[in-house]
This record gives C-alpha cells, structure tokens and sequence, in this order.
C-alpha cells in the first residue's frame, strides 16, 4: 500500500470556537507510555480495518517470560487472591498492570479515542473506565447481543461512533488481551463487523450465535482484540477443552466523559504507578484537566 497516497489530505474537524479547524499536532499526543516506552502507532492498514470492522486483532503482542508472568497472575487472581497483596488484587495490579498503557494500546487509543486537548506528553487524552479478568472453563459463559448503530446515537451516550474523511472516533473502546490461546467458535467474543456504523435495526438472525451474521477470532496466547463498544458484540459458551479462558478486559473513554463512575484503584496502588499511567484514573471533565499544558491551547486561535 502506498503510505503516501492514502493519507494526502488531513481531516477537517471543526473545534471548540468559531468554526476552525481543530489542529491536532503530534505534540499533543504522548509518544511514549508510562514506562518510557515508543507508543506503537497503527498502520494505515489497521486504521482502515478497524474503522471498517469496528474490530482489529494484533496476534501475540505478548510473549515469553513477561506472557508467563501474567498468565500467573491472573490464575492467582481467581483461584488464590489471597495471596495477592490486597492493594494488588485486581487487573489494575500485579504484572498486568503494564496492559493498562501497553504501547499498542496507547497507538489505537491516541488514534481513535483521545481528547487532543486534554492530552500532552505527560498525560494521556482518554481515561480506563473498566477492568476485569474474564476466566471461563468448558461451558462457563453466555450469550447475548448488545450495542450497534453508533454512528447516529446522540453523543451523550459514549456508545456511539463518529466518521469524518480521514478521521474516525470511538469515544467508548474495549481492549481485550487474550492471554491464553483462542479456538476459532470456541468461546471468543462474538462480533458483527460493521455494525457501528449500520442504519437498520438489527435482524432476527441476530439473536442465533450460529448465525452468519456473527464472526469471531482465533489467536494465539499473547493477543489483542480491540473493538468499539459501538459495534454489536456478545459473549459466547466457552468449549474449548485445552485450555480456560484467561483474558483481561478493559474499558476506555475520553478523558472529558464517560458511561461509568470514575474506576478508583487502591489508594496504596495508585501511589505507586508512575505518574502518566496515574492520569488514566483522574476526573473526567475538561476544565484545567491536562499535565503539563493549558486545556485551552487548541481552542484559541489568535
């Protein structure tokens, strides 16, 4: 594909005050996580899917000893949390606390779910709205449709998506790290691809999971799923006899809004991460809420 050809015009997204056009420079994202780490950027190959779908996989992201160490984790998180410190005994802690801000992570969400100007190098432009350990062995899980028809629900309610030419905005993301393997129709989460954007009620067929109306993944251990949650999704029986299921979910919005209350860690645990992933808990409002840089510097234009 020729990079340069697919993105010779800039998007026109009119900002806060008269009219302008808001001006997005990559100052205004952070280029690294909270660990020091380079935020990878998405290919202009996975924008375009993920825009299309409303889904993207990135298989085994993860891997070796760090993979491992997390897969321990969360098998202690559901079987033995008491031998967890209790400050660390959720999917915000432990060895899958680096997930929060993964530098994939931070790549798809600058792109399609972060405020610009509530975001700076030292800060992140969206917030984690929810985390949770998904464990499911044969026959645990269930299934029903939910969501779909953003791109024309009133925007109050964060399940919606937006579309511009050369932009896109998902303002209500789901990630999801499969950490053990998927069997395809084994118990991944079911997806009905391009439903974000779709004007019609859905149909009958929706509510049969065998229908081919859904599609889901395989992938291997280490693997991201991303998905606007407003894209028609269910969960699905879990049958895959060689392995459980072993997944983190987490929920982001943008920093000046939200579905849920604000997610509040352990107090103990929210002192000890570094201090961007910490901007990932703070308020969701817009006025003076940004390290580093006055809110107001992409709403003045004189």
């Amino acid at each position: 594909m020729n990079e340069k050809a697919s993105n010779y015009q800039d998007p026109y997204i009119v900002n806060k005050n008269l009219g302008f056009p808001l001006q997005i420079g990559s100052s205004d994202l952070p280029s690294e996580n909270a660990d020091g780490q380079p935020v990878i950027e998405l290919t202009v190959e996975q924008k375009y899917v993920f825009d299309t779908r409303g889904w993207l996989l990135v298989p085994e992201v993860l891997g070796g000893s760090e993979l491992e160490e997390m897969q321990d984790f969360c098998y202690r998180l559901h079987r033995d949390p008491e031998s967890i410190p209790e400050h660390e005994r959720s999917t915000l802690g432990g060895a899958v606390q680096k997930l929060l801000d993964h530098p994939v992570v931070v790549g798809l969400l600058n792109e399609f779910t972060a405020y610009p100007p509530l975001s700076s190098q030292e800060c992140y432009g969206f917030s984690l709205e929810g985390s949770h350990l998904f464990y499911r062995s044969v026959g645990m899980g269930g299934f029903g449709p939910h969501n779909g028809n953003g791109l024309y629900r009133l925007p109050g309610d964060v399940h919606y998506y937006d579309a511009f030419p050369g932009k896109a905005y998902s303002p209500h993301t789901r990630i999801v790290w499969e950490l053990n393997p998927v069997k395809k129709g084994q118990g991944g989460t079911l997806l009905v691809p391009g439903s974000h954007k779709s004007v019609h009620t859905a149909p009958d067929e929706i509510q049969n999971p065998d229908s081919d109306i859904w599609t889901t993944y395989g992938c291997p251990a280490g693997s991201v799923v991303f998905f606007t949650e407003a894209l028609t999704h269910s969960g699905t029986p879990w049958t895959n006899t060689e392995n459980d299921r072993l997944a983190v979910f987490n929920l982001y919005s943008p920093v000046d809004s939200g579905f849920a209350r604000r997610l509040k860690p352990h107090p103990d645990l929210l002192e000890s991460m570094p201090p961007m992933r910490r901007t990932l808990f703070r308020e969701r409002h817009i006025v003076d809420n940004v390290v580093g840089s006055d809110y107001r510097r992409l709403y003045n234009q004189y």
